[in-house]
């Protein structure tokens, strides 16, 4: 039986280090330390979950077209891994404006940098949406 694939998109330095948990749990790891690289695989290699860091888009170069820098990396996903499930880090300071994020697409967890080990675990064994 295949592992489950696991991207890690690293973007954030407070971003934790998944290699030990995902190894305990049983996940194959991609890490990517941009959305390009991950972007590039999604056709070749869906994963099962997606955990990245949120960004929120303040008027600057997302003008309105898009909440934060995970627009597009979720709109791929919609396409091309319709059942990954996302997991966002997000810096306490912008956890407010995740709730935006969720309107648009279906997010699995959120979980607030710097993140707990023993959230990051629960996030990943949760089966449910």
């Amino acid at each position: 039986m295949a592992k489950p694939l696991l991207y890690d998109i690293a973007e954030s330095p407070l971003h934790p280090d998944l290699s030990a948990l995902t190894e305990q749990l049983g996940y194959e790891r991609l890490a990517f330390s941009g959305q390009r690289k991950a972007l590039s695989q999604l056709k070749r290699r869906p994963p099962q979950y997606v955990v990245a860091d949120f960004f929120y888009g303040y008027g600057n170069n997302y003008a309105g077209a898009n909440v934060s820098n995970l627009d597009v990396l979720l709109r791929s996903l919609q396409r091309f891994a319709p059942e990954a499930r996302m997991v966002v880090l997000a810096d306490r300071n912008e956890l407010m404006h995740v709730d935006k994020l969720a309107e648009l697409f279906m997010l699995h967890a959120v979980v607030a940098l710097p993140a707990d080990l023993t959230d990051l675990t629960a996030v990943l064994t949760k089966n449910t949406h």
